[in-house]
């Protein structure tokens, strides 16, 4: 088959290595917000498509028979495209869901929110701050007076002077964590429902240093797109797919 993985994350790499590996024509589609994103299997394109009716133009125009959505859990511009393209094109998407922090043992302990906004609200109340919330959402938090900021790289607007950024790629271990929890002097972790284990030491080391954690929700995904919530389901679900279709 010709695939489309929207993508941009580990689970997208993780499937298109897989794809390819079995014979599979794979395309991966990145936003283009990393300038030297990690090594992809098969073809990349990078840029925007214009929109749910330029995405389906794109589809038909480059004979593409399923769409995988493997983009980033707040990635919802993109995400809502894909199901409105896929459904004027009559072509399958599938979603791989990277299941939410909402079912993690210390979820109950944490601070939800609904909105970048309402996160900045609360985190105002304390004196240092470690935002976790990638470089795309800075702008909301400018408020702040002492932040330290974790990102891949700088955002295009400058960071207030008081802040701190911090330049890294996971994945994390909780005792690199606590250490940077510690020398921050933090008192608020402020991060988004990414969920996966990739990122999730960050919240064992707050629990575990007594530092409040405010976590932004996610939005939901349409109930009739089907989802998986790993690489190798979706493998799985294609490769199903492709059978019954040469059969």
């Amino acid at each position: 088959m010709k695939i489309l993985i929207l993508g941009g994350t580990r689970e997208g790499r993780d499937l298109a290595e897989l794809l390819v590996a079995g014979g599979h024509d794979v395309i991966t589609s990145l936003a283009g917000r990393v300038t030297r994103p990690a090594h992809i299997a098969g073809e990349v394109r990078v840029g925007g498509f214009g929109g749910a009716e330029g995405l389906a133009a794109w589809l038909l125009d480059n004979g593409i028979e399923r769409v995988v959505d493997a983009t980033h859990p707040f990635a919802e511009k993109i995400s809502a495209n894909a199901v409105t393209a896929c459904q004027r094109t009559g072509i399958s998407l599938l979603r791989i869901a990277r299941p939410s922090w909402e079912s993690h043992p210390l979820a109950g302990t944490w601070t939800w929110v609904d909105s970048h906004d309402a996160a900045a609200a609360v985190a105002a109340q304390y004196r240092k701050v470690l935002l976790t919330v990638g470089r795309q959402q800075l702008d909301h938090y400018r408020s702040l007076q002492s932040a330290a900021a974790r990102m891949v790289e700088l955002p295009e607007n400058p960071l207030p002077d008081s802040w701190q950024p911090l330049l890294e790629r996971g994945p994390f271990t909780v005792e690199s964590e606590k250490k940077l929890l510690r020398d921050l002097g933090a008192e608020a972790l402020v991060t988004k429902d990414s969920g996966g284990s990739l990122t999730a030491a960050k919240l064992t080391a707050a629990d575990e240093l007594g530092i409040r954690v405010i976590v932004v929700r996610r939005a939901e995904v349409p109930e009739d797109v089907p989802q998986v919530s790993a690489p190798e389901d979706a493998a799985r679900q294609l490769g199903i797919a492709a059978h019954q279709t040469s059969g």
